[in-house]
C-alpha cells in the first residue's frame, strides 16, 4: 500500500473519516470539558485562594478539597461524565496534602508546577527523538489508535513541529509559576495559576486541531492531472 493510500485511509484524517469525525468546535469541546467543565475544574483553586486570603491556609485546604469533591459527587448524581472532575480533584487532592504537612500555601500549587515542568520536557525530548508526543496523542484521541501518519513525512514534520510549541509554551507558563513560587508571591501563584491553565492549553489545542486537518486535507486532496 502507498503512502498515498495510508492517507486517504487513515481513521480522523482521510477525506471520508472527516465527515463522520466531530467537528473541531465539538473535538474543543471534547477535550476541554465545555463551560461547564472549565469553569468547574477553576473553582476549587478560586475557593482556596479565596479563603486563603480571607483566612487561614488548613480552612482554605479544606474548602477547596470540599468543593471539589462536590462538584465530583454532582456529576455522578446528574451521571454526567467525570473525567475532567476527577483529574482536578486528583490535582487539588495532592496539593492540599503537600501544603497542609508543610503549613507552606506555596505547597498548594507545587504538583501543578513540577508536573508542568515534567510534560514540558517530556514533549521537547519527543519531538527531538522524532517521536512527536502530540502526534501519539492525536492517534489515541482522534485517530481512533491508529497511527498512519508515521509514514507521512509531513505530518511527522506537522506534529514535531506542533509537540515543540506545546513544548515551549508549557514551560514558559511553568517558569511563570515556578518563579512567582521562589519569589514566596503566593496569592499572584493562585492568580497566575488561574490565568495560566486553560486560555493557552485551549489555544494550543484549537492551533493543533486546525493545522492537522489542514495539513491532512491538502495531502488526501487530488493531485491535477499533467496539463490541465
Amino acid at each position: 500500500m502507498t503512502t498515498g493510500q495510508h492517507r486517504t485511509t487513515e481513521p480522523g484524517t482521510g477525506p471520508e473519516d472527516s465527515e463522520r469525525l466531530p467537528s473541531l468546535a465539538e473535538q474543543m469541546a471534547d477535550q476541554l470539558g465545555g463551560w461547564r467543565g472549565l469553569v468547574e475544574s477553576s473553582i476549587p483553586v478560586v475557593v482556596f485562594v479565596i479563603a486563603n486570603i480571607l483566612g487561614e491556609l488548613r480552612p482554605a485546604v479544606i474548602a477547596s478539597v470540599a468543593v471539589g469533591l462536590l462538584i465530583a459527587g454532582l456529576r455522578l448524581a446528574q451521571r454526567r461524565p467525570v473525567r475532567h472532575a476527577v483529574n482536578g480533584l486528583f490535582g487539588i487532592g495532592i496539593g492540599a496534602a503537600i501544603a497542609w504537612r508543610t503549613g507552606d500555601e506555596r505547597d498548594f500549587y507545587l504538583p501543578g508546577i513540577l508536573y508542568g515542568i515534567g510534560y514540558g520536557l517530556a514533549l521537547l525530548v519527543s519531538a527531538a527523538i522524532r517521536q512527536p508526543l502530540v502526534g501519539w496523542i492525536w492517534s489515541v484521541l482522534v485517530a481512533k489508535g491508529r497511527s498512519e501518519w508515521r509514514d507521512d513525512p509531513r505530518l511527522v514534520r506537522t506534529f514535531t513541529q506542533l509537540t515543540v510549541l506545546w513544548g515551549v509554551v508549557w514551560l514558559a507558563k511553568v517558569g511563570v509559576q515556578a518563579g512567582l513560587y521562589l519569589a514566596h508571591q503566593d496569592t499572584a501563584l493562585g492568580v497566575a495559576r488561574l490565568a495560566l491553565g486553560y486560555p493557552p492549553y485551549a489555544l494550543l489545542l484549537l492551533i493543533t486541531v486546525w493545522t492537522v486537518r489542514r495539513v491532512t486535507r491538502e495531502a488526501a486532496a487530488p493531485e491535477p492531472l499533467p496539463g490541465a
